[in-house]
């Protein structure tokens, strides 16, 4: 996630495209059929792969320093890259790179990098430049540290000259003193992600977007752009932070939340069962059979559990609590709590069946419509201080709403079926 991460510093916004929509990548498409149109389709079968690389090498070469380009008025790449270091952009907003990347010299003449500065992992060891540059074509870095040599894979990358190293090489000489790291993941479409050793399950609607990981040996907390989607109780050891270092995570600054004071509000996420119960602090609690099988979040004050909706903060239903602070703190998973959820403020819609005299109840309250409409479905809509009923066509009808009960059922109830009577 290091590009993310550079993208993020520099205030460079990263938009990935869905999966299996092509037509997104408009770009890279055409760039695919001047590929074949140009080189694969009166291409020979290659011999190997080292052949098929040295050809698409050659006609890269080609494509980027002769080849006229008519979305450049017939010129070439190379003739339009220039080098922008220096400018009056990179004055007043310089780019930030963490600390093991470091802007690499390009040649001064020639057609390596059109005379482009670039940025890459100046590992030790490693080649730095395919073209003539501050070591030379295809000389070695300085080799800092003595210890990192001889272990690099062999093979160097097509693109940059590169050998590929694993990521914990360069951040080993960093030693962990201890507090807690950050790193960042990103949502898989399956939504379930994967990180420190356990999963966390996001949704796939967060697909694709960086998760900023904060953790110590107490907590883990989950952040997107700033915002806290989850806090859980961590378990990571400190030998375990001392591996995400090695592994490219970086020291952590302060707590996405302050820690709970005595007495204050904390909050869980549950998933509530199919009779309307949460587990919390090794007992169920009631919440509302109509939420059964959705994922809740849960405010626990001194007297009060708040059950609402994690998305939205929409307040879903209100019980007494029955849990001492100390109680609460044992909780596993719960973190300081947010701003207090608030009730909808748009009607609940409903549907009910009328009785066989034309009655209906919702929300603990009785409405009348008349035998005309028995045995009929309507659609209710509860607001606050009304219920209006929807009749069919544009017949509707207001009463004013006289009870506090929330509405506890959305769709109306199945017609009883007659028994069948046997005959003997």
């Amino acid at each position: 996630m290091l590009f993310d991460r550079i993208c993020r510093d520099n205030g460079i916004i990263h938009r990935l495209t869905l999966p299996r929509h092509p037509t997104t990548t408009g770009k890279v498409e055409r760039f695919h059929g001047s590929l074949r149109r140009e080189l694969l389709d009166d291409a020979v079968p290659f011999a190997d792969l080292t052949a098929a690389q040295a050809a698409i090498d050659a006609w890269r070469r080609e494509y980027n320093t002769t080849r006229p380009h008519q979305a450049l008025d017939m010129a070439s790449p190379a003739e339009r890259f220039h080098d922008a270091k220096g400018g009056e952009a990179d004055q007043l907003l310089p780019l930030r790179l963490p600390a093991a990347l470091s802007p690499v010299p390009g040649p001064e003449h020639g057609q390596g990098r059109a005379g482009r500065d670039f940025t890459h992992l100046a590992w030790p060891g490693t080649l730095q430049d395919t073209a003539s540059g501050e070591n030379g074509a295809g000389r070695p870095a300085p080799d800092h540290l003595g210890k990192f040599a001889g272990v690099l894979p062999p093979g160097p990358s097509q693109d940059t000259g590169q050998t590929p190293v694993p990521r914990w090489v360069a951040a080993e000489a960093a030693a962990y003193r201890g507090g807690p790291v950050e790193f960042e993941r990103a949502v898989p479409a399956s939504g379930n992600m994967q990180a420190t050793g356990r999963q966390f399950w996001l949704g796939p609607r967060r697909a694709g977007q960086v998760i900023t990981f904060w953790a110590d040996t107490d907590v883990i907390h989950l952040t997107a752009a700033g915002l806290r989607i989850k806090s859980v109780r961590s378990h990571l050891s400190t030998a375990d932070l001392a591996k995400l270092i090695a592994t490219g995570a970086r020291p952590g600054g302060p707590p996405p939340l302050p820690k709970a004071q005595p007495g204050a509000a904390i909050e869980v996420e549950r998933v509530v069962s199919k009779d309307g119960q949460v587990h919390l602090a090794g007992r169920y609690v009631i919440a509302a059979e109509i939420l059964g099988g959705r994922r809740v979040g849960v405010r626990i004050e001194e007297t009060t559990l708040m059950f609402f909706d994690p998305a939205t903060r929409e307040l879903l239903r209100t019980r007494p609590s029955p849990l001492t602070w100390d109680q609460a703190c044992t909780i596993r998973g719960a973190s300081p709590a947010g701003p207090p959820p608030r009730p909808s403020i748009e009607p609940v819609t409903a549907q009910r069946r009328a009785s066989n005299t034309g009655i209906i109840m919702i929300a603990g309250q009785k409405i009348a419509l008349g035998r005309i409409h028995a045995r009929q479905v309507v659609t209710v809509h509860v607001a606050e201080h009304t219920i209006t009923i929807d009749l069919g066509g544009d017949d509707t009808r207001t009463v004013r709403r006289t009870t506090t009960q929330p509405v506890r059922s959305i769709k109306a109830h199945r017609p009883h079926q007659a028994r069948a009577t046997h005959v003997s």
